[in-house]
């Protein structure tokens, strides 16, 4: 039934100059433009990220958005070029080496926004 809908994904943020500063100065999202609910969006990839303010923001311990790349050790080196810092794991079933965790037929970094946000690159393996 919504196989063909277009998605947004919707981030709550605290500070939304900070996070605009963040999404368009460090990720290079280009701006979409303010909305009249207050909401900020950006197109990314065909589909759409809104940024809307809340006191609180968020408290999830999850990866909030995923970012497929062609390379990620390269988009790994430029994001960290632009300020973004990556997260590294040791755990028994999540071990990161120069940011990377091997997830069955993908890798993977994470990072969080100024926001306190989960964000995530992601490549497929070959053949996988």
């Amino acid at each position: 039934m919504l196989s063909h809908a277009s998605v947004t994904t919707m981030l709550p943020v605290v500070d939304l100059a900070r996070a605009r500063r963040f999404y368009e100065g460090c990720l290079g999202l280009e701006p979409g433009g303010l909305q009249p609910d207050g909401k900020f969006v950006y197109a990314v990839g065909g589909t759409t990220l809104a940024l809307f303010p809340k006191p609180e923001g968020t408290k999830a311990d999850h990866t909030a958005i995923s970012f497929k790349v062609d390379d990620i050790g390269a988009s790994i080196a430029e994001l960290e070029r632009a300020g973004v810092r990556f997260e590294d794991y040791d755990f028994p079933d999540l071990k990161t080496v120069d940011h990377v965790c091997v997830l069955g037929a993908e890798k993977a970094a994470w990072f969080k926004d100024t926001e306190g946000n989960y964000l995530c690159l992601h490549e497929d393996l070959p053949n996988a």
